[in-house]
């Protein structure tokens, strides 16, 4: 059984506003990552679709080429 000693404290004003302050960065980061994944899932989703109309055109040579920089 716990004693009253080993319970948590409670927080002071600075720790809460660090773990704000870290659940603040942690939920910017998230929000970043999610933000660059869908914008790589759209530019993906247009890239096929734009192979799909090309493809049900009826032309064989639909691959874009690179051709390196002169």
């Amino acid at each position: 059984m716990a004693s009253p000693d080993d319970t948590e404290k409670p927080l002071s004003p600075e720790q809460k506003a660090r773990d704000r302050r870290v659940a603040n960065i942690f939920l910017l980061v998230a929000g970043a990552v999610l933000v660059g994944i869908g914008v790589w899932l759209a530019n993906a989703m247009i890239d096929a679709r734009r192979a799909d109309d090309c493809l049900s055109s009826g032309r064989r040579n639909c691959n874009p080429l690179e051709a390196p920089a002169r």
